[in-house]
């Protein structure tokens, strides 16, 4: 689900002071290539991104936001609990907007994830933690391909 360039251009005034708000409660500036983002991924819906596609969104909006300052603000919002890292492979990582527990098909051919509810997967039985440590999670990630 793409957002139009129209939306981040015209989102309204409300909008950007509620995510403006929002940001400065986490303790992070709300500078104005942050609010444009927020507004992008804060707005309750859905969506997997990586920090190219969103770059590219940003870009083709007619904003110009740097690639390294969309990956930053990623992993800020990540830190602030805005969104959740999902490495699916040799350090490859998509941005969750969904930060409710719930797991993922992973189809390489597309680099898309699908949601699964996590009550759609059962685990009988998980391995004893290392001394010393607890498990605060698990996450699984199910690679498909097409028939």
């Amino acid at each position: 689900m793409n957002v139009t360039p129209q939306e981040i251009q015209s989102a309204p005034p409300a909008t950007v002071a509620a995510m403006a708000s929002k940001l400065r409660a986490a303790g992070l500036r709300p500078t104005r290539q942050r609010v444009a983002i927020a507004c992008l991924l804060l707005d309750g819906r859905h969506r997997h991104v990586t920090a190219e596609s969103l770059t590219a969104e940003i870009n083709a909006s007619g904003m110009r936001v740097a690639g390294g300052t969309v990956y930053n603000t990623l992993n800020q919002f990540t830190d602030a609990g805005f969104l959740r890292r999902v490495t699916v492979h040799n350090e490859f990582s998509l941005f969750d907007t969904n930060t409710a527990h719930h797991h993922h098909f992973y189809d390489a051919a597309d680099d898309r994830l699908i949601d699964i509810p996590s009550d759609d997967v059962v685990l009988s039985r998980l391995p004893q933690a290392p001394a010393d440590h607890n498990i605060t999670g698990v996450d699984v990630i199910i690679h498909v391909t097409k028939k």
